[in-house]
């Protein structure tokens, strides 16, 4: 199943997926996209989204205590 790993600063988002490529190797790098919030113009109105696919969920308590680390929070896609 797909899971949305969201955060509000860029950096945030690109070391969070370095580390689960890292950690789950044959899953490869995660996309990291740039979504701009609804009826908002401004780009710094923006949230960073990792994209992973695939993620077994006994692997899920490690992930999500890494995004809260970074002020990020987890949805299913």
């Amino acid at each position: 199943m797909r899971q949305l790993l969201v955060f509000a600063e860029r950096d945030d988002a690109e070391e969070v997926a370095e580390t689960l490529a890292e950690w789950f190797p044959l899953l490869g790098m995660p996309a990291v996209v740039k979504e701009t919030l609804a009826g908002e113009d401004d780009a710094e109105d923006a949230q960073w989204v990792v994209v992973v696919e695939a993620l077994d969920d006994e692997h899920l308590p490690k992930v999500d205590a890494l995004v809260e680390e970074r002020e990020g929070w987890r949805e299913r896609g």
